[in-house]
């Protein structure tokens, strides 16, 4: 975690990211869901038992950075990731979670949701 936090406290907006690459199928990832609008692929280096992510095609650097027009995408994705969740068997919950610029943890400037689940999350998460 602390590997990752330092990662978030030198990323920089702008340019190409890992997620693009992945969407281009430039760099191999365990992608188990795919449509016009995003991707769902099972997270590297999981946090929990189960932990993926769902990233829309389009390029959003951050949360913050969304205008209006990304309305209908954002909620999308939030649809995905319950679709996905159900698909790999969270039936006992899950968290989702949005990492916002350096001090919210975002090492990748790409929107990106993590779905978490398959045990008992903390509270408080940070």
């Amino acid at each position: 975690m602390a590997d990752e936090i330092a990662r978030a406290q030198t990323a920089q907006a702008g340019g190409d990211t890992i997620f693009g690459k992945i969407i281009r199928k430039e760099i191999p990832a365990n992608i188990f869901y795919e449509d016009d609008q995003c991707i769902a692929f099972h997270d590297v280096a999981p946090q929990a038992p189960t932990h993926f992510l769902v990233v829309p095609r389009k390029a959003i650097a951050q949360i913050s950075k969304a205008e209006d027009v990304d309305a209908a995408l954002l909620g999308h994705m939030m649809i995905v990731a319950k679709k996905c969740a159900d698909k790999v068997g969270l039936t006992k919950g899950y968290r989702l979670v949005l990492n916002e610029g350096p001090d919210g943890g975002q090492s990748v400037y790409h929107v990106h949701i993590h779905v978490m689940g398959g045990r008992q999350m903390g509270w408080p998460p940070g």
